[in-house]
């Protein structure tokens, strides 16, 4: 019943952004798979990483957010799940929200797809959008407005993650950012279950990007009007997300 009722507050909302969330967001074919991807100009985009929200509980899910931002008069025109996160739903490594780090990066070792590494931040400051592997943004002695870390990296530098296998049989639904040469924060999410190789070459080839970041798989969600997307299954983490002001806000 919530999911329904979401949907038709989300119909309502965004009926007057369908064109702007629509130009935003296209299919892509790669390597026989198709994507969406969503490219977003962070000096005309109101891009930011959310988590907890009003109630000071994590926002768990795009609906949440949605209702947090109506309430000072925003609406969203996409979001993505933004990064790994514990069975609590706090992030893994690095988010910092408005400026304040609500969590250490993290250049520790384990297992799991975060510590593939080199592993990554993607960060906002000013309006500017970053994507660095990790011990790169700690050297760079960045001071974001948001940022979120999550790994392993995509492409570094121009290169796939030295970890990916070309004829990996592990395929899952994934998505990911990274920053077009022209400085665009790119979003993609696979339709279809792909390796962690054809989608690093994604970000690397037809979309461009010398550094791209994965940020998780299987519980990938999107939020896009224009393109009819508003996944609502799982629970996460930091969510990456692009607002507008109401009309008349």
């Amino acid at each position: 019943m919530l999911r329904y009722l979401f949907l038709g507050l989300a119909m309502t909302a965004f009926a007057s952004s369908t064109d702007d969330a629509g130009a935003a967001c296209r299919k892509v074919m790669h390597l026989t798979q198709g994507y969406i991807v969503c490219s977003f100009d962070p000096a005309a985009s109101d891009i930011r990483v959310f988590h907890r929200g009003r109630d000071g509980l994590p926002y768990a899910g795009f609906e949440n957010l949605s209702r947090d931002l109506r309430q000072e008069g925003e609406y969203l025109q996409f979001a993505m799940n933004g990064g790994m996160y514990e069975s609590d739903l706090t992030s893994v490594g690095l988010l910092v929200t408005d400026g304040v780090e609500r969590k250490a990066i993290d250049r520790g070792k384990s297992w799991g797809n975060f510590y593939l590494k080199p592993n990554g931040v993607f960060f906002l400051k000013g309006n500017q959008a970053g994507v660095l592997e990790t011990e790169a943004y700690v050297a760079a002695s960045i001071k974001p407005d948001f940022a979120t870390q999550s790994g392993p990296m995509l492409v570094i530098d121009g290169a796939v993650h030295p970890a990916f296998l070309p004829q990996s049989d592990s395929l899952q639904i994934r998505n990911g950012v990274g920053i077009g040469r022209d400085g665009q924060a790119i979003f993609a999410i696979s339709l279809t279950p792909v390796r962690f190789h054809d989608f690093a070459t994604l970000f690397r080839d037809p979309l461009d990007c010398a550094n791209a970041l994965f940020l998780d798989g299987s519980i990938s969600s999107l939020f896009a009007p224009g393109v009819n997307r508003y996944d609502n299954t799982h629970p996460m983490g930091p969510i990456i997300a692009v607002t507008k002001k109401m009309p008349g806000a």
